[in-house]
């Protein structure tokens, strides 16, 4: 079942972003890695800069989590983590179906370039790789991150981003 989040589900969704993070170490860069991968107070700035996650539960338990983040023109897919234990059962598939029909905006996914895992993940969901080029000018637009982290990921677009072309 997907669902929205609500404010009760915070340290569960902290929970699942963290687990499933742990794919990422020893994949990305090792000064791109920290522990934990979110801190609680950096989960309270994404939630007050408009990150609306829902989750995928199976059970009780949420056990995948994706966020949308309405910027400017674009929606934004933001944090999307599958518990470790409950990874290639359609979960994620599940969440980006749901929350692509939420909005008719264009829109773009950023991850890190190493997880080739994600990028393939949403590749099969009709998302593109975009130019090293279009990807810088798009992260420095879209997104507030570290010089280092634009140098290490990519940036995904449906088709109606490349519809605007």
């Amino acid at each position: 079942m997907v669902r929205r989040c609500e404010p009760a589900d915070f340290a569960s969704v902290l929970a699942v972003i963290n687990d499933g993070a742990r794919a990422y170490k020893g994949k990305i860069p090792a000064d791109c890695w920290k522990e934990p991968y979110m801190p609680a107070a950096e989960l309270q700035e994404e939630l007050a800069a408009g990150v609306v996650f829902s989750a995928c539960t199976q059970g009780q338990e949420i056990v995948a989590v994706m966020g949308l983040q309405d910027v400017a023109d674009v929606t934004l897919i933001r944090h999307a983590y599958t518990r470790t234990t409950h990874q290639h059962h359609g979960y994620g598939s599940a969440l980006l179906e749901q929350l692509r029909a939420q909005t008719q905006r264009p829109i773009l996914i950023g991850t890190w370039k190493a997880a080739t895992w994600a990028v393939r993940f949403y590749e099969r969901h009709g998302f593109r790789l975009v130019s090293e080029a279009e990807k810088r000018v798009l992260l420095r637009r879209y997104w507030t991150v570290p010089g280092r982290q634009i140098q290490e990921s990519v940036v995904l677009v449906d088709d109606r981003w490349r519809a605007r072309a």
